[in-house]
């Protein structure tokens, strides 16, 4: 598929930009500094779109010029740049995202509650990683932090919102290829334009692939981690009337990546002899409708559909049959998932402000409804037949929210969300469960204008997410021999709802005369009967499941400075500190790790960099990341190496045309994103070690790309 999907990305480029030079006229040769001035940043992801100085909460926006200098074509290459962000892998993408401390690392049999959202586009893809492609992005949000008043269950520590470039009544667009060692290639378009006098239409199509950083000596083969992604994307604005006006979207993710990450020796060979594949086929749709011919308020109507089908599979023993006859074990495990979520919500505005009691006051009230299944196949090597289980979840919500300018300066907003969770599961075990509960967060923030564009806040936030059932966990006592455990399982059959409350002071200016942006927060967070990954472990297998801790806390700063001293020159810094700790977390074997940090929870996180003018046209951009060790689990001492990454991009520019080399990782540093420490070695005698995943090694490569 890889041939295919390039020529056809590549033949869609060529037939679109010639159309294009046709009618667009050729910009203005290329300005001779970086930037004239700093941008002001809008976050369109709240409720409402407005400056990020505005905005009572710790935000970092990724703009596309940072996505593009970066070269990132999946928010795993991107997400380094927002402080407190780390992911995980145990896949072919390191799709899953911690922010502050706090998120998943992986998902195996059952399915799981996302601590961290993800939306595209206004559609909801939490737990869907893969998606996360980034071509013809305008702009990622990092929402740090409980959202649950605005996004609900899904975004209990954090959100992640991707923004498509807006469709628009003139033509705009772009095309793009890129090759990189590694054998990648990747090609894209996106093309906008008026369609009728109230119609206007971008879409866009990007084709990345790869053979990957994995060399498998043993089928001599070194594309068993290889990258195979398609995104299409279409979005409309229509004005059907001088009231309404509509916002249509569509997806289509068409990702075929291979899984061939953990190596029996610990380095980037493998032995694999199956291995296995990390895809995701999906189709969405949305249609947000506005109306404003009301006075006083504004309504807004919202309908999503999301159908997505996934397979996750791998060789579990790592190894070729014949490895060591005489004590091996061979499998291979597939789980193919099927989800359809629905979700409907409506939202009245203030158009204006009203009088409350003498004050100045912008209102909303909304409700909300979600229908998400998830059925899932699972097969492996030691089941007689194959897994399969039915998690059905239906969420509705309420929420409102008041912002009152209690004086010129001085402004309080607070608002609450109610949510109710009602989830159903089945397996082949003939296990069910059917746990339900509602939840209620919300958030209060007082925001004082220290100057136009300055402001301190003070905040706190309570966020939430379900319960849900450990049907692997139960259903696996008799299929591997794991009857001892019998007891220590059956007691955790079900977890309980999380919930997180977090107080924030900060501080955030917009100083256009001086080209200076800065962002500085502090925070404190309680978990509260916090849901942790642990497994049970015997003879080389292991059995996970979710648990309750009594508590945890994680606190930090965070930091974010852009500024431009000159025509020539740009610093920015984005760093973030953290401190992390588990209260009353009992594993199966009795040891309780209170005290302990919580995984993947890093201590700082470093993001540097500059971007210099070195002539009329041409740029060098310098960046480094740098992160501190972590615990990979919650289930035993093993932790990363703390590492620091280099990257640099060359660009010209010449009028509309931009050539770039670029290379990631520049000194080819080993680091990790996923790690387990048990015995998978049959030529050890099953040894416990710590096997882990690296992070992406030196990447160079070189792109082209016209704007019109």
């Amino acid at each position: 598929m890889k041939l295919t999907q390039i020529s056809l990305a590549v033949a869609t480029a060529l037939s679109i930009s010639s159309v294009a030079m046709s009618s667009v006229a050729i910009a203005d040769e290329a300005p001779t500094d970086l930037k004239q001035n700093i941008e002001r940043i809008t976050v369109t992801g709240d409720f409402r779109s407005r400056g990020i100085e505005d905005v009572a909460a710790s935000v970092s926006v990724l703009s596309a010029h940072d996505l593009n200098n970066r070269a990132a074509a999946h928010i795993e290459s991107a997400l380094m740049m927002a402080p407190n962000v780390n992911l995980a892998a145990g896949a072919s993408r390191a799709s899953f995202v911690q922010i502050r401390g706090i998120g998943e690392r992986s998902q195996f049999v059952d399915p799981i509650n996302p601590s961290v959202g993800l939306v595209i586009d206004g559609i909801n893809y939490s737990g869907l990683g893969a998606a996360g492609t980034l071509f013809d992005i305008g702009q990622v949000e990092v929402f740090r932090g409980p959202q649950s008043t605005r996004f609900g269950a899904d975004a209990m520590a954090g959100m992640i919102y991707l923004q498509s470039e807006e469709a628009t009544y003139a033509p705009s667009g772009q095309f793009e290829t890129m090759w990189a060692n590694y054998n990648s290639y990747a090609a894209g378009v996106a093309f906008g334009n008026r369609v009728t006098n109230n119609l206007a239409v971008r879409g866009s199509l990007y084709s990345n692939v790869s053979d990957g950083f994995i060399e498998n000596i043993h089928l001599n083969r070194e594309d068993t981690q290889d990258i195979d992604e398609l995104t299409l994307r279409l979005n409309a604005t229509w004005d059907v009337s001088d009231d309404w006006h509509l916002q249509l979207t569509y997806h289509r993710f068409d990702i075929d990546n291979g899984y061939d990450a953990f190596s029996l020796d610990r380095n980037r060979q493998t032995l694999s002899d199956t291995p296995g594949r990390d895809t995701l086929d999906s189709h969405a749709g949305r249609v947000a409708a506005t109306f404003t011919g009301a006075e006083g308020y504004e309504l807004q109507l919202f309908a999503s559909y999301l159908q997505a089908d996934s397979e996750y599979s791998f060789d579990e023993d790592w190894a070729f049959e014949g490895i060591r006859p005489e004590l091996e074990y061979n499998s291979f495990d597939a789980y193919f998932r099927e989800r359809d979520q629905l979700e409907l919500e409506s939202r009245v505005l203030s158009a204006a402000p009203v009088s409350v009691f003498g004050v100045d006051t912008d209102w909303l009230v909304g409700a909300y409804f979600q229908k998400r299944q998830q059925d899932l196949t699972r097969e492996y090597t030691y089941l007689d037949v194959p897994f399969a289980s039915t998690y059905d979840t239906e969420r509705t919500a309420i929420y409102a929210e008041l912002q009152q300018a209690l004086t010129d300066r001085l402004r309080l907003t607070y608002g609450l969300r109610w949510e109710r969770y009602s989830n159903e599961y089945l397996d082949s075990r003939s296990i069910a469960a059917a746990p339900s509960d509602s939840a209620l967060g919300g958030r209060a923030s007082l925001e004082y204008s220290l100057a136009p564009m300055q402001q301190a806040y003070a905040s706190l936030t309570r966020g939430f997410k379900g319960g849900g059932v450990n049907g692997e966990a139960l259903g696996r006592v008799e299929d591997r021999n794991l009857e001892e455990h019998r007891e220590f399982l059956e007691s955790r059959a079900t977890f309980a709802p999380e919930y997180l409350t977090s107080a924030e002071i900060g501080y955030k200016a917009f100083l256009p005369e001086h080209n200076l942006r800065v962002h500085l927060n502090a925070f404190y967070s309680w978990r509260d009967d916090m849901q942790v990954n642990a497994y049970v472990e015997r003879s080389a297998v292991f059995v996970s499941y979710l648990d309750n801790a009594s508590d945890g806390k994680n606190y930090g700063l965070e930091a974010q400075f852009d500024y431009l001293p000159s025509d020539s020159v740009r610093v920015f810094l984005n760093l973030g500190w953290l401190a992390t700790e588990l209260n009353n977390l009992v594993l199966q074997d009795g040891t309780n790790l209170a005290g302990r940090d919580q995984a993947h929870a890093p201590s700082y996180q470093v993001n540097l960099g500059s971007e210099l003018l070195l002539r009329e046209g041409l740029t060098l951009r310098i960046e480094m990341d740098a992160r501190d060790k972590f615990y990979y689990s919650n289930s035993h001492d093993e932790q990363s190496d703390s590492y620091q990454l280099f990257h640099a991009r060359l660009n010209y520019q010449l009028q509309n045309w931009e050539f770039s080399l670029w290379a990631r990782n520049l000194f080819d540093k080993d680091y990790t994103t996923r790690g387990f420490f048990f015995g998978n070695d049959p030529r050890k005698d099953y040894a416990p070690e710590n096997y882990v995943q690296y992070g992406e090694p030196r990447r160079v490569g070189v792109t082209a790309r016209y704007r019109f």
